[in-house]
């Protein structure tokens, strides 16, 4: 029995999968992630190598401030394990171990498990002991209206791939979907009215006063995590036999 529908099933809440839904989600797509487990990106010592952190960042907390900002864009989480994607008329019914959902459009973004594409006819390319999917690299795939991001799709591990691959494909179901309105990004008032050009799609002007109170608002949210967050050992790898934290 089919529980609830979505515009957008994104199946893996790596930085892959969160950083496409938060697209989705902003484009105002109904979009749920269904997630099994943590992040690779918990299982490392210091995030070093991301754009925008001079002496890095602790992973843990990275990964807490983008489960709260897909939050905040109006996603749906849900903890479960993804056994088949199937086609539908208008869709796809998504099975976990929980409960299945219908969705309109679905992007496969975990690593490094994907028999649940299985009963879908997806290309596979292997590299190595290695199984991704083959995808552009929008990440559309051989099955209209499932797309491929992150890791799972053949793209290089760093966090900053991941996140760009996926905001990228998030960006292109957003595209495909073309919605009336979607909150990509913000400028200034009269940023272009005032030059006698029409706000772009996806564009939003603010006045002054509500720029202002935007930005005191991710200050603020940003130092509260800073200074209530308290150092956590990294996640151990699910092949360690021994738990070493």
């Amino acid at each position: 029995m089919t529980n609830e529908r979505y515009d957008v099933v994104v199946v893996g809440g790596g930085i892959a999968g969160l950083s496409a839904a938060l697209y989705t989600a902003r484009a105002d797509l109904d979009t749920l992630v269904v997630n099994d487990g943590v992040s690779i990106l918990e299982r490392n010592a210091i995030l070093e190598n991301f754009p925008g952190f001079p002496a890095g960042i602790d992973p843990r907390l990275f990964c807490l401030m983008l489960d709260e900002q897909i939050e905040r864009a109006g996603c749906s989480r849900l903890d479960a394990r993804t056994e088949a994607v199937r086609s539908a008329a208008d869709g796809f019914v998504v099975r976990t171990d929980g409960e299945t959902v219908e969705a309109e459009r679905v992007v496969a973004a975990s690593w490094a498990d994907a028999e649940y594409l299985e009963p879908l006819d997806v290309g596979f390319e292997r590299s190595g002991g290695k199984r991704f999917v083959s995808a552009t690299d929008g990440g559309r795939t051989a099955v209209d209206g499932l797309y491929a991001a992150g890791r799972l799709a053949n793209r290089y591990h760093q966090a900053i791939v991941a996140a760009g691959h996926g905001s990228q494909v998030g960006l292109t179901v957003v595209g495909d979907a073309d919605p009336d309105f979607y909150n990509d990004w913000v400028t200034p008032e009269g940023y272009f009215t005032n030059r006698g050009h029409e706000v772009p799609k996806g564009c939003e002007e603010i006045s002054e006063e509500e720029r202002r109170r935007r930005t005191r608002r991710g200050h603020d949210r940003l130092r509260t995590y800073l200074e209530e967050w308290e150092d956590e050992t990294p996640v151990p790898h699910p092949s360690f036999v021994d738990d070493v934290r």
